[in-house]
């Protein structure tokens, strides 16, 4: 049975209930608050239930767009135009909220790596900077722990982080699970259902936090290069398993999901409540336990390192040459390792240090990429082909999603724009036809429509031979 079509409102209502919990709990510390609670104590509580509300109606509204998406929308013939929109709105709403997570995260990682720790500070203080951005000079201090008297507004950086997951994990049911058969399933690589699949790529996004949160609390979180290397394992063992049950851009996207948990998690679970209980501790004028905001300083160092390879694999599905390689794992690993040592350069260079090794390493492995998904050397068949030869195999492999008026049963407007109906069409794509129909084979998507290997030869063939 195929469980896909249901995966998006059961994940639609989940967010619902846990934005009515949030709104409903929040009214409930407002009305128990007693009389002698301060002034700014109430306005805290006041914006928290001010931004809960405000999540609460965007939520309602995104769900009701979704569920008529979903429930009545099909056999109107506006399916692929509304999943589009959806697919468009929440891409943005997902890049915007994504930019200002990972801007906040560079920029914090930034000032901690740039304070200055020994000239001139006062005793409570970790460190200082001066700045100078957009024609203003700005002024930022650290505590050790926390001042002797917190002010009136203190900002939180987290909303970023929780509204960027949960938009990815939206945008992942709309692309991805609402379209399993197409997106996710590939017969040369396992022949599964489209609810196994799914299934496959929940559970290892789940896992992955728990099996990363497990690893964070034994002794080797304070040994920061064996603790990086056996990371960087357990993320090649998951890639080396979704690849082996999933389509190589599936494969790439649940790692993807999965590095995008862990981040959401370190804020959620331990990098927010640890700040919370900073906050409490100072309020209450209690003495604070420093090792919470070391905890959480390293939570947030590892959310740093993952920015880069996160960001790649959001882009990946462009790229065939590297989800559609047949080592697509060896060349996920191979990616992130190289941006990984572009962060660590720059977090030593703003630390005054120099990595000198890092990014010829990084540029070596790039090229090295390069040179291993470089399509392979054939022995080339020199028999002429006329386009009359293959006109047929665009019309019975590829004109189901790229035409004008596709007969696919999940694309109903041409991918990309991208149509096969003329002759003059198809010799446009002619380059790009070679790429992913021939060289790395991933189109038609997940070979929906059984393209053969003799095909592909003829289609590359005819283009060798000029696409005339």
């Amino acid at each position: 049975m195929d469980f896909s079509p249901y995966f998006l409102p059961v994940a639609v209502a989940a967010i619902l209930v846990a934005m009515i919990l949030l709104f409903t709990s929040l009214l409930t510390v407002l009305m128990k608050m007693s009389d002698e609670t301060t002034g700014d104590e109430l306005a805290d509580v006041k914006n928290t239930l001010r931004r809960g509300r405000i999540a609460l109606v965007l939520s309602f509204t995104l769900a009701g767009v979704l569920f008529l998406a979903v429930k009545y929308i099909p056999g109107s013939g506006l399916e692929g135009h509304i999943q589009d929109w959806l697919n468009l709105i929440i891409r943005w709403a997902h890049v915007i909220l994504g930019i200002s997570w990972i801007g906040a995260s560079f920029y914090f990682i930034f000032l901690e790596n740039s304070l200055n720790r020994t000239e001139n500070l006062r005793d409570e203080l970790a460190g200082n900077l001066w700045a100078v951005h957009g024609g203003g000079f700005y002024y930022v201090e650290k505590y050790k722990v926390s001042p002797k008297e917190l002010p009136k507004k203190l900002h939180w950086f987290k909303y970023e982080a929780y509204y960027t997951w949960l938009t990815g994990i939206l945008l992942l049911s709309v692309v991805y699970y609402m379209n399993a058969k197409s997106f996710m399933v590939d017969p040369s690589v396992r022949d599964i259902s489209a609810g196994m699949a799914v299934l496959i790529g929940i559970g290892t996004i789940v896992s992955g936090w728990f099996v990363y949160d497990i690893l964070c609390r034994t002794p080797l979180l304070h040994k920061k290069q064996a603790f990086a290397f056996v990371g960087f394992g357990i993320v090649v063992l998951y890639s080396i398993f979704l690849t082996q049950y999933l389509s190589g851009r599936a494969a790439f996207i649940h790692i993807g999901a999965l590095l995008g948990t862990v981040m959401a998690g370190n804020v959620f679970f331990v990098i927010i409540p640890s700040q919370k209980e900073l906050v409490a501790a100072a309020k209450e004028g209690r003495p604070v336990n420093p090792e919470l905001g070391k905890l959480a300083g390293l939570r947030s160092l590892h959310n740093n390192y993952i920015t880069l390879p996160v960001i790649f694999i959001m882009i990946s599905n462009h790229f065939p040459a590297t989800f559609g390689h047949t080592a697509n794992w060896a060349i996920l690993a191979g990616l992130t390792l190289a941006s990984v040592a572009v962060r660590h350069y720059l977090n030593l260079h703003e630390k005054g240090q120099l990595a000198v090794r890092m990014i010829p390493f990084a540029a070596v492995a790039i090229f090295a990429l390069i040179v291993v998904t470089a399509p392979k050397a054939t022995v080339k068949n020199t028999t002429p082909i006329s386009f009359a030869e293959v006109e047929p195999i665009f019309k019975d492999r590829c004109t189901v999603c790229h035409s004008s008026h596709p007969t696919d049963d999940v694309q109903k407007i041409a991918p990309g724009g991208v149509m096969f109906d003329t002759k003059e069409q198809i010799q446009k794509m002619a380059p790009r036809i070679l790429v992913r129909a021939v060289q790395t084979a991933t189109m038609p998507q997940g070979n929906k429509t059984k393209i053969t290997d003799d095909e592909r030869e003829k289609i590359g063939r005819w283009i060798e031979q000029g696409a005339k």
